[in-house]
């Protein structure tokens, strides 16, 4: 085993330097990594197959939701409105769902920023996610739950079209482009913001609802973040590359696989809010 304090391929601290607008804080600090293993190196078949390790955890978490769904009717059952959609929880279910919330948060942030811990808490991380999951599939979408196959087959599709122009490309992964995800991506969490706040303020209480309601707004708010979720897939696909070209360390692949499995379970959650929303609206 090898171990160098620069980058082959010249990509070293520039290249780290030019990437510092990559799509989430893994990817981030992969692009900062400088140094390589000559034997013992990253490879895209290792990527994969922890990427897929990452999103059966995902798949847990719907049949952990499925499994306790039946557990938790305990408390208090009380019902309130998600985007046209009447939901009835009880409060042992409301507990849970809260509490997959918090974790998701803190489990997150972990794998973002404790790279030893990806492996255990990136899983952990994607088993809330798919308890999330469950819960939009079949409480508040309850008898219409196919339409998470339909938002598994357009998140797919949109992966593959993703990676297809990567390859091909005719999408590069250049300063500009950067530039102009971090602008869209800013600007989406600024009005989010300001929407959150202003459904706090009674000045401004009924223009956030007004606008909220808006059926066009909403579904434009949703294709928004598809379309960022979408070429964060770009910016990742970019990412593994440079571990694997500049032979990066195995251990590695754990950070960049969930990087990967991070949009992508994103992009889905996205894809099935759209599907919500464009529903939910045609039902008031």
């Amino acid at each position: 085993m090898q171990r160098l304090s620069a980058q082959p391929n010249g990509t070293g601290a520039g290249a780290a330097k030019r990437s510092f607008l990559a799509s989430n804080p893994v990817m981030r600090r992969l692009n900062k990594v400088d140094e390589y293993d000559a034997v013992n190196y990253a490879t895209y078949g290792g990527i994969a197959a922890k990427v897929a390790f990452f999103l059966l955890f995902t798949v847990a978490g719907i049949v952990l939701e499925l499994v306790l769904a039946n557990r938790l009717t305990t408390g208090t059952l009380f019902s309130f409105d998600i985007k046209g959609f009447e939901v009835s929880l009880y409060m042992g279910e409301a507990i849970a769902l809260f509490a997959s919330v918090i974790l998701a948060i803190v489990f997150q942030l972990l794998a973002f920023f404790v790279k030893a811990s990806t492996p255990v808490t990136g899983s952990l991380y994607c088993v809330t996610q798919g308890y999330f999951i469950a819960f939009l599939l079949f409480k508040v979408l309850k008898g219409y739950e196919y339409l998470g196959l339909l938002a598994l087959a357009i998140t797919m599709t949109i992966i593959l079209v993703m990676a297809l122009l990567y390859v091909k490309g005719i999408i590069r992964v250049t300063k500009k482009f950067k530039m102009v995800m971090v602008t869209l991506f800013a600007t989406s969490i600024v009005v989010s913001l300001l929407m959150l706040l202003g459904s706090f303020i009674p000045f401004t209480r009924p223009l956030v609802a007004m606008l909220t309601q808006n059926l066009g707004l909403s579904i434009g708010f949703s294709v928004l973040f598809i379309i960022i979720a979408a070429l964060f897939l770009i910016c990742d696909f970019d990412t593994i590359d440079r571990v694997v070209k500049n032979r990066l360390p195995k251990k590695y692949e754990w950070m960049a696989a969930f990087g990967l499995a991070f949009t992508v379970v994103w992009l889905y959650l996205k894809v099935l809010d759209l599907l919500l929303t464009i529903l939910g609206g045609n039902k008031k």
